[in-house]
């Protein structure tokens, strides 16, 4: 018992429970407590880009061996690109099987998505300008390879090697925070969206936590059981980051934390590097499920039948927009906005009763993002012949 009430799971738990409690009973004083997870994610965010930066650069340069980094790089990418097309698929094969738009739109709650549809166009450079963490991501591959040109190399690693160990120590005391970050995230969902609202749209909320429970199981625990590892020591071990992230609705605040635990899971330095500021910008399965569900959703509520080929051109279109759909707010909305357009057959308007339960469903789509990339990091990890263990 002492080690449970020691642990800061439970405080993370324990304001989680709390805050719905609060948002319940109490909305007003709840919705109030919103600048108490803005400021927790804004003080992990300080320490989120020196870790990248530092990682990846010391991962780089302590490597020696550019081929090495070179085929890190492209194990990644074609990972991420079939597992993340896979996670499309199963979201369109589940969402015309269960049929979650099949239901009366007369009743459901719709808001104004046109801050969103206005904004229809998305490309690669507007992907790297507006997430700050690809631009540090190149910046610290960029350095790493200098390094491994200069005579002092050994030197630079040491000094490198010495900030970055002082800068998770002090992430470890800025995490403490994370109960009080964890009870304002959730008292602000319940109080401002309230329990109610979740029910019209029930069966589209229940259809995607269910398929995104059925990729993290099923096909994530499949590709580890490949590599002698399991999906729920996996999840065990990175608890209290699935904690915050649930709390949080975004899975950026976990993003230190995981990479300091994965290092101690026995992946080196420049796996997961390499590996997991990337995933969090192109390795974002939970989101591709989303994405994919959604647009068969507003297909459905509007009684708009699709072909087998426009189905396979939907995909298509979100295997490229998807990529987008990380480091800039609103940007799932960009990527459907953008999607139903190119397709000109579903009504774009049909946003609007998404965004009621969005922020419900972001738990689901943040939670399955950070286990689909500690996954990635993982089979990387093994593909290289690293030792893993899991407890």
């Amino acid at each position: 018992m002492r080690k449970v009430i020691t642990h800061l799971s439970f405080y993370v738990l324990l304001a989680i429970i709390t805050g719905v409690l609060l948002g319940i009973y109490y909305p007003a004083m709840a919705i109030q407590l919103e600048p108490l997870a803005k400021y927790f994610i804004s003080l992990i965010k300080i320490f989120t880009y020196p870790i990248i930066f530092l990682t990846v650069s010391l991962g780089i340069a302590s490597m020696g061996d550019l081929k090495k980094v070179g085929r890190i790089g492209i194990k990644s990418l074609v990972y991420f690109e079939i597992v993340s097309t896979l996670s499309l698929a199963i979201g369109v094969f589940i969402a015309l099987w269960l049929q979650p738009g099949n239901i009366n739109k007369d009743g459901l709650q719709m808001q104004d998505p046109s801050k969103y549809t206005q904004a229809t166009q998305f490309n690669l450079w507007a992907i790297v300008k507006q997430n700050t963490n690809l631009q540090i991501l190149l910046l610290a591959i960029l350095l790493g390879f200098m390094l491994n040109f200069l005579t002092k190399r050994e030197k630079y690693i040491h000094q490198l090697g010495r900030l970055t160990h002082y800068v998770f120590i002090g992430l470890k005391y800025v995490m403490y925070l994370a109960p009080i970050g964890a009870l304002g995230g959730m008292s602000f969902a319940i109080g401002k969206y309230g329990l109610k609202t979740l029910i019209p749209l029930g069966k589209l909320m229940g259809t995607m936590y269910l398929t995104m429970a059925f990729f993290i199981v099923i096909v994530l625990g499949l590709i580890l059981k490949y590599y002698q590892l399991s999906i729920f020591k996996l999840i065990k071990s990175i608890k209290e980051e699935l904690l915050i992230v649930f709390a949080t609705s975004s899975s950026e605040p976990a993003m230190p934390s995981l990479m300091n635990k994965l290092e101690k899971m026995g992946c080196s330095k420049s796996v997961v590097g390499l590996v997991v500021p990337t995933g969090y910008s192109f390795n974002l399965d939970g989101t591709s499920i989303y994405l994919s569900m959604a647009v068969i959703f507003i297909a459905q509520l509007y009684n708009v039948p699709l072909s087998t080929g426009e189905i396979v051109t939907m995909i298509l279109i979100l295997m490229l927009t998807s990529k987008g759909a990380a480091g800039v707010t609103g940007s799932g909305f960009i990527v459907l906005a953008s999607t139903l357009a190119t397709l000109q057959k579903i009504p774009i308007e049909g946003l609007a009763f998404l965004l009621g339960v969005d922020k419900f469903m972001s738990e689901a789509r943040a939670i399955t993002n950070i286990i689909g990339n500690s996954a990635a990091t993982l089979v990387i990890s093994k593909s290289e012949g690293e030792t893993i263990h899991l407890h």
